[in-house]
């Protein structure tokens, strides 16, 4: 809640109490230049704000302190036009192969591994939004050197089911490289999806539980048991649009359980169960989990608050999401200007998830860090001689296609620009002024203090 939304009720409050606002700072929080202060422009913290609030509802005639958490209304979508990384196929991976963001994330993610503490029996990761497997492939990747001979609980959360095949792809080699390891996949919420458990009790009743223990002790015996599960995720791990709001949505929740069978015996006691799966993670990535679009109010509800809640002692939470201000944006605003889908800053998003915690985050440390620490850069890789000299149309398109990704265009605003070539044009512009394409990303960090 901003100061000017504060003092708006303090103002209507002290008018129909026929009180001084002094007197009001008094009594509310003991402080009578509360109201003198907001005005200046400072802040106060969210205790202050419940004491505030909770004053004013319980001086009015059955008053009531108002309910503790962040309001969100529904987003709703248009199903036409809305821009869904999970129906966004080509763009996705021709964005993936020709930038090298899943690389940087990757690495910037590694770095949070120096702050954990595991504690028996495994090391738990939590990646909230698979895609392609890419960036979870190369953490552990850096798990395993940190961490060889330490168990490791690997859950992610898909709703795609490409984005899935793709990632079961990468499972056999970290599997055998690492064969302490237990893979959770699934499909749920994000609310849902740490717990393994659907909120509603009819979706936990309908939830399709589904265990492979994988034979063998090579990664291509591995990679022919996870080929073999084609036909149980086409008929099972699917997607749908809510006719209400436009949002994608399972059928049915499912939950994806592998792990090496002659592991079974040390892993016993890491491998979840029906009912009984905990989250306690010590490391939750989220990496571009929500639309560039979306409220402030909902990534730090629907999302970002019920990932930190997930925390173990110790635990780190490190989200990522586009920054703005860099070429790519340059690009997109040549043909649509004004455009700005980064509205949301990190610092923003921490404070409402601090305030949608409240108590339950007293224990919670809120990193948005400095802008040198938190913001970093990836590229579009191509050859020097593609953007010093003419550039080609291949090389212009892969430039576009990775701005308008970036910057989550929807497809209807794309197609009406298909027709003429100043994209083209404003790519190749782009390319010439910088030598090249980069685009910024910014991340934030949320931790738990340990036990």
């Amino acid at each position: 809640m901003k100061n000017d939304e504060i003092l708006s009720q303090i103002t209507e409050f002290c008018r129909k109490a026929d009180m001084a606002e002094s007197t009001f700072g008094r009594r509310a929080v003991n402080d009578g230049k509360l109201v003198h202060r907001l005005r200046e422009g400072k802040r106060i913290t969210i205790d202050t704000l419940d004491r505030i609030q909770a004053y004013m509802a319980a001086s009015m005639a059955g008053g009531v302190p108002p309910p503790r958490g962040l309001q969100v209304p529904p987003e709703k979508r248009d199903p036409r036009g809305n821009f869904r990384f999970f129906e966004n196929r080509q763009k996705y991976l021709l964005f993936v192969h020709t930038c090298s963001e899943k690389r940087v994330v990757a690495e910037r993610v590694a770095l949070e591994l120096a702050s954990i503490h595991p504690r028996p029996p495994a090391l738990r990761v939590f990646d909230a939004g698979v895609g392609d497997g890419t960036v979870l492939a190369r953490v552990l990747r850096s798990m395993h050197q940190r961490f060889p001979h330490m168990p490791f609980y690997v859950a992610g959360k898909e709703l795609s089911l490409e984005d899935l095949r793709l990632t079961l792809d990468k499972v056999p080699d970290r599997i055998f490289e690492h064969p302490a390891s237990v893979f959770v996949f699934t499909n749920m919420l994000y609310a849902e999806a740490p717990w393994l458990t659907p909120a509603s009790p009819a979706a936990a009743a309908a939830t399709v539980w589904h265990e492979v223990p994988l034979r063998g002790a090579s990664s291509g015996e591995f990679e022919m048991q996870i080929a073999e599960l084609k036909p149980f995720l086409e008929q099972n791990w699917r997607a749908a649009v809510s006719p209400r709001t436009g949002m994608p949505l399972y059928e049915r929740p499912v939950v994806l359980v592998l792990y090496r069978e002659d592991q079974r015996f040390l892993l016993d006691s890491t491998i979840p169960r029906p009912g009984q799966a905990e989250a306690n993670f010590d490391l939750v990535i989220a990496s571009q989990p929500y639309r560039a679009l979306s409220s402030v109010n909902f990534r730090a509800k629907r999302i970002i608050a019920p990932l930190a809640r997930a925390l173990r002692g110790g635990g780190r939470l490190i989200g990522i999401h586009s920054h703005g201000q860099d070429p790519g944006m340059e690009m997109i605003q040549a043909i649509w200007p004004g455009e700005n889908p980064f509205s949301v800053s990190r610092h923003e998003l921490l404070r409402a998830v601090k305030y949608e915690l409240g108590s339950v985050g007293r224990d919670l440390n809120f990193n948005a860090y400095a802008d040198n620490r938190s913001i970093f850069r990836y590229d579009m890789e191509a050859l020097p001689n593609e953007v010093t000299g003419a550039i080609g149309t291949s090389t212009a398109f892969a430039a576009w296609n990775a701005a308008v990704y970036v910057a989550q265009i929807e497809d209807d605003r794309l197609t009406e620009m298909t027709q003429n070539g100043r994209t083209l044009d404003a790519a190749r512009d782009v390319l010439r002024k910088y030598n090249g394409l980069w685009f910024l990303d910014e991340s934030y960090v949320i931790s738990r203090r340990r036990d």
